[in-house]
């Protein structure tokens, strides 16, 4: 009987192992898959995609035992050989060939040319083809920015006594209510996806103060658009005992410091690849909701439209008009009409048409919501009243207060939209791996 005993060792090295350790002019194994072959006729280079990056190899006729012409593209290879300094090489370094031995092969050639630097096509061809698509570098190092996105706000979090839970996507009644919920049958009983982790966030306050998730959200919107999706990533944080809002703003200008300084040492590569310039978050202005469209209205002779919404348009020449006059590329927009905000949002005790919530707009558009939850019962049930709803529907939910909650607030975060903004990109499912829209249920 074998027993295991952790991870095997093995004796082939990777990218960073070789950049790390004294490896030049040693032989070496690696291993990866063929991103391209070019050609010289007496040398040739076959370079090798690893998830660390491109590996140069140096193949030499008459001094490398393999047939290159039998070598295809995206095959997986054992390559072995010496380490040698190269400027010009990716990472600095090139491994001259001995041997090279094939680990298996495609069974056919690629649709699309994924070695090019750029994919020159549709973003429906990119889309149909994900799988493939992503094996560009450029592809790839969107979701590797991504991934420091959720790596940061996880690690910041932590840092600040935050719990990560998990909450259900099926459930009985939607959070945000509304037209735009996906209903299922479950075992002869009515059924939905989850709009929000809203009302087991705020649960689970009463249980460890602070919660966060990152997790998948589902809105049945039939909006086509450049930023829409139905199914999205929402990074969501809910706090207790706050003191007002602001408290929720302050953390959320924490936490992007946080990730972009993270971004900023550790993913410098990507954002260099994809030439990302990162956004200045040591401090974020925040205006109120009213005063920023009169804002806009005066400077760009905008009539106001909607005095309860802001419209994309005006997102837009907002987050201009901060930048404009302080260099912001996030601005907070707080106190949105109560008719505009869910039910458990808290009104402002000074002028109950408006809310203590707000969004975040980033480069002209918004990517949080949040805001002070009502956390006193009778107060919960007296606005469900006020708008006709029914307080047996959300029993379950309307019990944590019944049994007594702190004062809390929280927001949601796309991660898709602020990932977008912050690579340049102009629409959502760039930045989305596998997007679900009104349109696309594969791949």
């Amino acid at each position: 009987m074998e027993m295991l005993t952790g991870v095997k060792q093995k004796d082939t090295v990777g990218i960073g192992e070789i950049l790390t350790g004294d490896y030049a002019g040693k032989k070496v194994k690696v291993r990866g898959t063929v991103h391209t072959v070019r050609d010289m006729g007496d040398v040739a280079f076959v370079v090798l995609r690893r998830a660390e990056g491109l590996v140069q190899c140096v193949y030499e006729e008459g001094v490398t035992a393999f047939d290159l012409k039998s070598l295809k593209e995206e095959s997986a290879v054992e390559a072995e050989g010496t380490v040698k300094p190269e400027e010009r090489a990716p990472h600095g370094f090139e491994i001259r060939l001995d041997t090279l031995r094939v680990l298996s092969e495609p069974a056919a050639p690629l649709p699309i040319p994924v070695a090019k630097w750029k994919l020159n096509t549709s973003l429906e061809t990119k889309l149909n083809l994900r799988s493939i698509a992503l094996r560009n570098v450029r592809e790839r190092a969107i979701f590797k920015i991504q991934e420091g996105i959720v790596r940061g706000f996880r690690d910041f979090l932590h840092s600040q006594g935050f719990t990560e839970v998990r909450t259900p996507k099926i459930v009985a009644k939607g959070a945000e209510g509304g037209a735009n919920i996906f209903r299922l049958e479950y075992f002869n009983k009515k059924a939905e996806l989850a709009q929000s982790p809203q009302f087991y966030k705020q649960a689970l306050v009463g249980v460890y103060d602070r919660v966060f998730e990152v997790a998948p959200v589902f809105r049945a919107e039939k909006h086509n658009t450049t930023r829409h999706l139905n199914e999205y990533t929402s990074m969501d944080f809910e706090m207790g005992f706050i003191d007002s809002f602001e408290d929720v703003m302050a953390m959320e200008t924490g936490m992007l410091q946080y990730v972009m300084k993270l971004l900023q040492e550790e993913y410098d590569k990507e954002l260099k690849l994809l030439n990302v310039v990162l956004p200045n978050v040591e401090q974020i202005p925040t205006v109120r909701f009213d005063q920023a469209k009169e804002l806009v209205a005066e400077k760009y002779n905008r009539r106001m439209k909607n005095p309860n919404d802001l419209e994309p348009e005006e997102e837009q020449l907002i987050s201009r008009y901060f930048q404009e006059e302080y260099g912001a590329d996030f601005v907070f927009v707080t106190h949105y009409p109560s008719r505009k905000r869910p039910f458990y949002a808290m009104d402002d005790p000074a002028d109950p048409r408006v809310t203590l919530s707000f969004d975040l707009l980033f480069r002209g558009l918004e990517v949080t919501t949040g805001g002070q939850r009502i956390h006193d019962y009778q107060m919960i049930l007296d606005k469900m009243a006020s708008r006709g709803m029914d307080p047996e529907a959300i029993e379950s939910y309307l019990a944590i207060f019944k049994y007594g909650m702190p004062p809390h607030g929280g927001l949601g975060m796309g991660l898709e939209r602020l990932t977008m903004r912050l690579l340049g990109e102009q629409n959502v499912r760039e930045t989305t791996m596998y997007p679900r829209d009104v349109n696309r249920l594969e791949p």
